[in-house]
């Protein structure tokens, strides 16, 4: 891989070892980096995009972290922060399409790290930046785990006045997706389809929602309160730095745009078809997140209590004060459920692909194990296993401090 420093990462030193004649360009590519096709080419750009999207998942991701854009600047942080995000995140999907294309390896930004940064660094910065990706996915599935786990056991608070949550309800919850991700990615032959499946069902539970929260909701607000209501209570007296601090609400809703590269070995012409899938995803993303805040934000009636909510998820009780039943609420919460199933699955495949390329080229301890693919499952089983060991450890902290895991 490194063709500075040719033993310093990369299970291939030489392509003078490989026969390259009967393989196909793509193949050819990748074995002129050094690497061989361990991965099979089973996902189209639909089914790309369908999993950059549904990890990425704008509209899912204002839903899930609602309640810090409201403390943080409520509809002007929200509906303007995803116009400032989705400016910044194109141009980030533009630089990494345009290295995608020159370079589509699955080790994504630390194989570009290490080719591109000056010899003297390059193998530093390159395993650095691995690390950081990887942990990066880990904690983005823990992100993931926690708002679906938590949207669960908020909707048996709503149907249950009486009950109160504790923090091991949500724990549980977690560990149930985070579980039923792992074996959802076991299986590489049906991921395609999944990630096209999660790609539908996030796009028509946004149109479900998107009309039936206005059109239930029994008065709606007036354009000033959505487009220049401003509301701080972060603590901080200047509402700039209370701004900046809720920009990770709507950062959170374009995260993860590097998902698609790290499928670059297991599609056709990737240099073409990942930089589709990348901008693509911001494109989508950004249409469906600014349109459903602003259906949210007119149907919405009192602020303070989506804040103080007993269920824990603002976004639930958006809908019971727009729907007027629990049951009408909790259905519009499911479909944003399931749809975080889906965003769950993505972050697993994601997640599974960086350990897998780090492992192959020495960057993590016992790399020779963890680089291994199972040519039956067509999936890197052990990185996979060993990454939702990790989401699963990460999950404890839930128990210790709701502060400190979501930090």
């Amino acid at each position: 891989m490194n063709s500075k420093d040719p033993m310093a990462i990369g299970h291939v030193t030489s392509n003078d070892d490989m026969d390259l004649k009967p393989l196909d360009s793509d193949a050819l590519k990748l074995a002129e980096m050094g690497y061989s096709q361990d991965l099979r080419r089973n996902y189209t750009v639909l089914s790309v995009l369908g999993v950059g999207f549904s990890l990425t998942n704008s509209w899912f991701g204002i839903s899930a972290a609602l309640v810090t854009g409201i403390n943080s600047g409520g509809p002007v942080l929200i509906v303007y922060g995803i116009i400032l995000i989705a400016l910044i995140s194109t141009c980030v999907g533009i630089s990494l399409s345009e290295l995608a294309s020159a370079y589509p390896n699955a080790g994504g930004q630390y194989f570009w790290a290490n080719e591109l940064a000056p010899a003297r660094y390059a193998n530093f910065a390159s395993y650095l930046t691995g690390w950081f990706a990887w942990a990066g996915s880990i904690f983005t599935s823990a992100s993931v785990a926690i708002a679906v786990g938590s949207a669960g056991v908020g909707c048996w608070q709503l149907a249950h006045p009486d009950f109160v949550i504790k923090p091991w309800h949500v724990f549980v919850g977690y560990q149930v997706v985070n579980i039923f991700a792992f074996f959802f990615n076991c299986y590489g032959r049906i991921l395609p389809a999944m990630g096209q499946l999660a790609f539908w069902t996030s796009l028509v539970s946004f149109v479900v929602i998107l009309i039936a929260v206005p059109a239930k909701a029994p008065t709606h607000q007036n354009a000033k309160f959505v487009f220049a209501n401003f509301v701080n209570n972060t603590g901080w007296s200047q509402n700039g730095i209370a701004f900046i601090v809720g920009l990770i609400n709507t950062n959170w809703a374009f995260a993860c745009l590097d998902c698609a590269t790290h499928l670059s070995e297991e599609i056709a012409r990737p240099e073409r078809m990942i930089p589709v899938a990348i901008l693509g995803t911001v494109a989508i993303g950004f249409v469906t997140s600014w349109t459903y805040s602003v259906a949210l934000f007119f149907s919405m009636n009192n602020v303070d209590d989506l804040v103080g909510t007993s269920t824990g998820v603002p976004i639930l009780a958006l809908f019971h004060q727009a729907i007027g039943s629990k049951g009408g609420a909790i259905a519009l919460e499911a479909l944003i459920m399931v749809t975080g199933i889906g965003c769950q699955i993505s972050c697993h495949t994601w997640q599974s692909r960086l350990a897998w390329s780090f492992a192959r080229d020495g960057g993590i301890p016992f790399s020779s194990y963890f680089s291994h693919v199972d040519r039956q499952l067509n999936v890197p089983i052990r990185a996979h296993f060993m990454s939702c060991v990790i989401v699963t450890i990460v999950g404890c902290l839930y128990l210790g401090s709701y502060t400190a895991f979501n930090r």
